[in-house]
């Protein structure tokens, strides 16, 4: 298949957030792509559904075992109703149903040489060493990508064999550095300054680069890349420029990616002489003894037909021993590795590696998976060969009791594979917990999933509430696998619990299409947070995190929290005293409320950024906000079409683009395109800059997506023929200025003109309205960033392009364009998936009791640079006022009992005298001041003498919520340093 076949195929609406990540040929590459997955328990049905969802071009799936109950507690495509089915065939229809455009097929046979012959990657899951052995070897001859990925228990492997000369195209998942030229000079070497010298500590000694948009020295332009040497002063040495024409001005220099070539080893090699990714010694070491730990479980199986039974201390015992009679290990140099084995790891691997569980599989297949489309596109490096990941800081304590065999003995149940790890006692904890799951988007998918497979809330007493106000799209269904084609318009919420429960039917799921914000406080109000147990959080914001996480704090409930970015994600936990509550980080929120200067956008533009702003502010102007002013004073327009210009002129300056007559059809719809096109670009511009955009095409575009949304605004056909519009426009004189051009702030200001009208302009301006008050109403379009056929994205990003060329500022592509204006986050199935099993994990820890702080990790992963770090969380600060004996943290509150009578001011202030040795100085609610020792005797006493609840009620207008079982107030006190954050006043209201 072709490129440009393939291309035209690609369905860029549905990977729109994919694209991002990978990049068009990387998803052409995956897309023509054949894989064979052998192995459908947990792991393997994990690498298959990221597969599917990412669009690889055909899977085969082999596994002619039959279904079994250990593997419901992690194989999310198989139920009760396929036991003793063949897992493969069982899986199938499920699979094929995530994606259209991706062939699923099943393989019966063995997996022989020929059938090898058909496929780029052959991945192994939950295979016997002796396969592995036979099929990596073949691969390894067949220059064919060979993977194998396991789990047992807490622990899991995965290895990779890419071949002896394996290329990465591009290793990385940063786009390539693009700075604004300010000058370069002729000679050898010739020296670039950059206009912003701040992006010159991006580029590095040796970076190859290339130059493209330069007047003057037009001889660098798609030059071949050459190497920079970065100047202590910011400059850039660039090479001999010394015969190259003068430079004059624009133009812009981007990093070349350069190339990178991997050697992997084969699986009979790479097994004695294992590479394992690890940061630090230590890392390694235990990496090392989990290798062990695999072979040891592997010659265990091969002796004895099974693997260990759950918690039994005599197998455990024979896989230490067997451990102790492996071939010792040796180095990447083949010398012998002088290590001791670590006796007691081997063992707890041992004892509960007969289970299986979800997030594990989730784990462990999205980095497979992940592995999986680096061999396929060739982008970001692979792994280098071993990765060794466990959690067993799940299981219990050093010094407390661990599972018994009796409590983890199968049961012939969905959670066999839970209970051979955890036992069924915590199984029937599990089930008791009331989570609130908020967000129900590709993270909030995988996290119900994980739900389902687990048991979470699957008692009588137990339940899920999944709350999320958004639609399902078709951008979705790539990443959020509880969706489906049919399911686009419906509310997340509710087609994510029925999909929840078709997973398993014993789960309580309970939708909520409201928002979780301040608006709703009515709702998720004192009585539904009192039956909820923790809570999930799956958001794109750091502001929705900030508010949840101030809902948790408020409520001592547990948060587990999970965000991605591309391939970057991070899963976090916080428990009520035990670990520091969430804290927005100060970029984050920065970049969320980022605003431009008007000045900046209209005259001093210097980031593709401004000029995306611009453009955007541009589209709104001209259609939307000019159709909407134009129908709400339709009525208006009449009596001001008898009165003086200037009237005339405070209302038009809020209608961008209005012609002198309304449009009949395409061809007028052309020339208000051209003649807006004319004034923005190049008479406006001319003004500042002297000097005309040299791209045409582009200029095409704009006048194309201009002219089609003037259009669809005034309800005309529009045209998507370029061919047809190239020769309208020769036919076509240029437009000239017109005293009656399209009035706006901006275009005044930019011509230098004034707002003063003459009598005949005055009587033109007249007919004007009176023609437009006879029209039936306009069309305001609402900007839609997901609609590539609606012009919307089109004529912001040729719009920002002009700009840009005006200012001589590097453009965006339509792409980068789309992301920007947008604000779309990049996003990928594979890292959706680990960072939901991540807090699995945690949610082992905050379900099974009370842990102390070394127990929790906090996680950041990033895939395409095969980095996972987990670290523990901090604790929460200990605060203190001296002279008081008591301390407090973040998570404690001040709790004042319902009284009868209610407590008046006087008496609240005497109680936190008595009780806590307060002198408040004032009180707050809210914003609301009720209290402060500044004011007058007088107004202080007419405030001690009212009731509480009566004194919020007066300063605010508002009367508690009904449910509402508390007022929170914020105090401050005498002896108070600045820094010193008392607790809430959780004053209770009586019920």
């Amino acid at each position: 298949m072709g490129v440009l076949e393939t291309a035209k195929l690609l369905d860029e609406q549905l990977y729109s957030r994919q694209l991002y990540v990978l990049d068009l040929p990387a998803m052409q590459r995956i897309q023509g792509a054949k894989v064979l997955l052998s192995g459908l328990q947990g792991l393997g049905a994990e690498v298959a559904k990221n597969l599917v969802l990412m669009g690889v071009g055909s899977l085969t799936l082999h596994d002619p075992h039959p279904t079994c109950w250990s593997d419901l507690a992690a194989q999310f495509f198989l139920s009760e109703k396929d036991l003793k089915k063949s897992r493969a065939e069982a899986s199938q229809e499920p699979l094929a149903k995530l994606n259209g455009a991706v062939q699923v097929c099943v393989h019966t046979g063995y997996i022989t040489e020929e059938l090898l012959l058909d496929f780029q990657v052959v991945v192994l899951t939950a295979s016997k060493l002796e396969e592995q052995l036979e099929v990596g070897a073949l691969c390894h001859k067949l220059k064919i990508c060979f993977l194998v990925a396991d789990t047992r228990g807490l622990v899991g492997q995965l290895f990779c064999d890419f071949g002896e000369d394996f290329t990465v195209q591009d290793p990385t998942e940063a786009e390539p550095l693009t700075a604004a030229i300010q000058h370069i000079s002729q000679g050898s070497p010739g020296i670039l300054t950059l206009r912003k010298e701040a992006d010159a500590r991006y580029f590095r000694d040796g970076d190859l680069v290339t130059f493209s948009g330069i007047e003057g020295m037009v001889e660098l332009n798609g030059c071949e890349p050459r190497p920079i040497h970065v100047q202590e002063d910011g400059t850039l040495e660039i090479g001999n420029t010394a015969i190259f024409s003068p430079y004059l001005h624009g133009g812009a220099v981007t990093e070349v990616k350069r190339s990178k070539t991997v050697s992997h080893k084969p699986l009979d090699v790479a097994l004695l002489q294992p590479r394992v990714v690890a940061q630090g010694s230590e890392e390694a070491h235990r990496a090392r003894c989990l290798h062990q730990a695999f072979r040891a479980l592997h010659e265990f199986q091969s002796l004895n037909g099974r693997l260990p039974q759950p918690w039994d201390p005599a197998d455990a015992e024979k896989v230490v021993g067997l451990a102790r009679s492996l071939e010792p290990l040796k180095g990447t140099e083949g010398e012998p590795l002088e290590e001791l084995l670590d006796e007691a790891l081997v063992q707890i691997v041992a004892l509960s590696s007969a289970g299986g569980l979800s997030p594990m599989a989730a784990m462990l297949g999205a980095v497979a998976a992940q592995e999986v489309l680096k061999a396929i596109s060739r982008k970001f490096m692979p792994l280098d060969q071993w990765l060794y990941f466990d959690a067993l800081d799940c299981l219990p304590e050093d010094g407390e009791p661990l599972p018994i065999p009796e409590d983890c003995a199968p049961r012939c149940c969905r959670y066999d594979g839970q209970i051979a790890v955890f036992g069924a006692g915590f199984q029937e904890k599990l089930s008791r917990q009331h989570y609130l799951l908020v967000g129900a988007g590709a993270i909030g998918c995988e996290l119900l999933k994980g739900f389902a497979l687990m048991g979470l809330g699957a008692g009588d007493s137990g339940g899920v509430t999944v709350a999320d106000m958004d639609h399902i799209e078709r951008s979705n269904l790539s990443r959020q696998f509880l969706f489906r084609t049919q399911d686009i318009g419906r509310p997340k919420a509710e087609v994510a619990a029925e999909a929840t429960r078709r997973l398993n039917s014993h789960l309580q799921v309970t939708p909520l299409t409201h928002p979780l914000d301040p608006t709703t406080e009515h709702i998720y109000e004192d009585n539904f947070f009192s039956n909820v147990d923790g809570v999930a959080a799956a958001l794109d914001s750091f502001q929705a995190r900030h508010y949840v996480a101030a809902r948790c704090t408020h409520y001592l409930k547990p948060l587990l929290d999970a965000g991605t970015q591309g391939t970057s994600g991070h899963a976090y936990v916080f428990v009520p005293h035990v670990t520091d509550v969430y804290r927005v980080p100060p970029s984050g929120l920065a970049a969320e409320g980022a605003t431009y200067p008007v000045c900046t956008l209209r005259y001093f533009p210097s980031s593709v950024e401004h000029t995306l702003q611009w453009a955007r502010d541009e589209f709104e102007g001209l259609f939307h906000l000019s159709a909407e002013t134009i129908n709400r004073h339709q009525e208006a327009l009449t009596s001001l079409a008898e009165t003086d210009g200037p009237q005339v002129l405070t209302l038009l300056e809020e209608v961008l683009g209005v012609l002198r007559q309304r449009p009949q059809t395409w061809q007028d719809c052309v020339v208000w395109a051209l003649g807006h096109w004319q004034r923005r670009f190049h008479y406006g511009i001319r003004q500042l800059l002297s000097h005309f955009p040299p791209d045409k095409d582009t200029h095409l575009l704009y006048v194309l997506a201009a002219a089609n949304l003037y259009a669809q605004m005034h309800g005309l056909p529009g045209s998507r023929d370029q061919t047809a519009l190239r020769e309208l426009l020769e036919s076509l004189p240029l437009p000239v200025p017109q005293a009656l051009a399209p009035i706006s702030p901006s275009d005044l200001e930019l011509a230098g003109a004034s707002a003063e009208f003459g009598p005949e302009q005055l009587k033109k301006l007249h007919q004007v309205l009176k023609v437009w008050n006879r029209s039936p109403p306009l069309e305001p379009l609402k900007f839609e960033k997901d609609n590539d056929s609606n012009f919307h994205v089109d004529f912001v990003a040729a719009a920002a392009s002009l700009r840009a060329q005006n200012y001589g500022i590097p453009p965006a592509s339509r792409s980068q364009s789309k992301r920007i204006v947008g604000q779309i986050i990049p996003a990928i199935a594979t890292t959706t998936a680990a960072v939901a099993g991540l807090v699995g994990l945690e949610l082992y820890k905050v379900v099974g009791g009370p842990r102390p702080l070394r127990a929790f990790r906090h996680s950041y992963l990033h895939l395409a640079e095969n980095r996972l770090e987990r670290w523990e969380p901090c604790a929460p600060a200990v605060q203190k006022l001296h002279p008081l004996t008591w301390t407090w943290t973040c998570w404690n509150r001040l709790e004042v009992p319902a009284g009868q009578p209610e407590k008046t001011l006087e008496l609240l202030l005497a109680y936190l005298k008595e009780q806590f040795g307060l002198r408040v100085k004032m009180l707050l609610f809210g914003k609301a001041l009720l209290y402060s020792a500044r004011w007058s005797p007088e107004k202080q006493a007419q405030r001690l003498a009212l009731g509480v609840t009566e004194l919020v009620c007066q300063v605010t207008g508002r009367m508690p919520q009904p449910g509402q079982r508390v007022l929170v107030l914020e105090l401050s006190c005498e002896g108070e340093e600045e820094d010193t954050i008392f607790p809430p006043l959780h004053y209770q209201l009586a019920v």
